[in-house]
């Protein structure tokens, strides 16, 4: 067919295979804006200054200083028209409510769950499950930690221990399903402490390595296991979204099942699954969802003492309505097509300007590799943070340190250095034009090819706890003041 490209239009379950007709290769936004929010772009020298009053922490920076905002997409996915007019019907009742009995059946129809605990959002959900089920001496296997779950653990005296596949912490991979389960590590551990494991965890994906991936068998595999050794298995499914993407794009068992059929499978294999609607389903809320009514008991009565009542959790019945709707579209390969198609594009295009990236791209977000873009930074100075502060001065763009600094501290104050350092340029759904990601990639590039420039960071105020949320820190050097300058002479009065 030479030059000539086709279009391939969604049929039946089948997903939506688009090409252009001069080779280029770019995602095509399957939705139309609707609504808009006025976005500022403030000069160098004006985001120089605001990420000095943030203590060089992003999470601290104000939004009128922020030109493309990537710290996560969680709470800030774009709506849709159906989720803004389900909130309309909402049933504010405080006990009893109708939309609570939206939500559940929902629940019930996508993963076949009768209980349903709600909360305010996933690490509320979180809280419970540790103060159920954790305690002191207590071990919780999981492909990896997330930075509120491991605190939660860790708090009433039990650990973690990471079991991903050797390739989930290497940054540059062709492995489809980098956060897989070691099974043979785990068989190991469960075989030398079966009775202090209340609960083997599966994080689908994993936040903290790239958004990476399980696939559906090593998930069934790991329930297996837990199953055969009477552990129960719990599924943080915040980024169950693209995961089943993945499962159903790069897993070849799966290219001809429907995401439903997907999710049903995950689902038969987990005893409890709990979730952040604000990463799944687009709205803001979370809860737990089991088939076991014994499962549901134990954790009952933590939702009133900590939550709210038993049939909104902390959430407003407006969201829930929303999050309905967001679950049901959850189920739509064009929907959830769209967070991996754009972070794969802007991925492949920082690989062509030569800067280093986590590969295969995952969910969630772009990751760049912050120890092989300014090596000359040590870990003990905070690469990942550091790259964050100068990837909001180079361009208004706000990511999120996923190094270091989102670890804690030993109980005897050495630092633990992370595995990996990454910047986490988060695609909340259907939030950017693809202009705003080719401005990204530029200023991005921009920046690699000024990386000599950039320094580290230290500590000025260290809260010992969930540090990467609210400590500040400050340069070592004036590289910042030096980054400016280099701006002022490359883009001159460009903002």
């Amino acid at each position: 067919m030479g030059n000539f490209s086709y279009l391939i239009f969604k049929k039946g379950d089948a997903m939506a295979e688009i090409k252009f007709y001069t080779g280029e290769n770019i995602p095509l936004e399957l939705h139309k804006v609707k609504i808009v929010q006025k976005l500022d772009l403030v000069d160098v020298e004006r985001r120089a200054e605001a990420i000095r009053e943030a203590g060089n922490n992003t999470f601290l920076l104000k939004n009128k200083d922020i030109f493309l905002d990537m710290l996560t997409d969680s709470g800030v996915n774009a709506m849709s028209d159906r989720q803004l007019a389900a909130m309309m019907i909402a049933d504010d009742s405080y006990a009893g409510s109708a939309t609570f009995t939206r939500l559940t059946d929902k629940l019930k129809e996508i993963f076949d769950t009768d209980y349903f605990l709600p909360a305010h959002q996933g690490r509320a959900a979180e809280n419970i499950l540790a103060m159920t089920y954790v305690k002191k001496g207590t071990i919780i296997p999981m492909n990896y930690h997330f930075t509120t779950t491991k605190a939660h653990i860790t708090r009433l005296g039990g650990r973690v221990e990471e079991l991903v596949i050797d390739e989930g912490v290497k940054t540059t991979s062709s492995h489809p399903f980098k956060g897989n389960f070691d099974l043979d590590r785990l068989c190991s551990l469960i075989e030398r402490e079966r009775e202090n494991i209340p609960f083997i965890r599966i994080e689908a994906g994993t936040n903290l390595i790239g958004g990476q991936p399980l696939s559906l068998e090593n998930i069934k595999e790991v329930s297996r296991i837990a199953r055969e050794n009477g552990i129960l298995t719990v599924m943080d499914a915040s980024l169950l979204q693209d995961n089943l993407y993945f499962i159903k794009t790069r897993e070849e068992s799966c290219k001809d099942k429907s995401i439903r059929e997907i999710t049903r499978e995950i689902s038969d294999a987990m005893d409890i699954i709990y979730f952040s609607a604000r990463k799944l389903g687009f709205a803001r809320g979370g809860g737990i969802a089991t088939k076991r009514k014994d499962l549901y008991l134990k954790m009952r009565e933590l939702v009133p003492m900590f939550e709210g009542f038993l049939t909104y959790g902390g959430m407003s019945v407006r969201e829930m309505e929303a999050m309905a709707v967001g679950l049901d579209e959850t189920m739509d390969e064009d929907v959830i097509s769209q967070g991996p198609l754009f972070i794969e594009y802007m991925t492949d295009e920082l690989i062509k300007n030569g800067v280093p990236v986590v590969t295969p791209p995952g969910g969630l977000g772009c990751h760049l590799n912050a120890l092989e873009f300014i090596p000359q930074v040590r870990q003990e100075e905070y690469p990942a943070g550091s790259l964050a502060a100068a990837v909001y001065i180079a361009g208004g763009i706000r990511g999120m340190e996923r190094g270091t600094i989102s670890e804690q501290r030993e109980e005897d104050g050495r630092e633990h250095l992370a595995s990996v350092e990454l910047l986490r340029l988060a695609m909340p759904r259907r939030v950017f034009t693809l202009s705003q990601v080719k401005y990204a990639v530029d200023r991005i590039k921009w920046l690699y090819d000024n990386r000599e420039l950039i320094g580290g960071l230290k500590f000025v105020e260290e809260p010992s706890t969930l540090r990467f949320f609210f400590g500040r820190l400050e340069p070592t050097s004036d590289w910042q003041d030096k980054l400016v300058r280099k701006f002022r002479k490359d883009f001159g009065d460009s903002l």
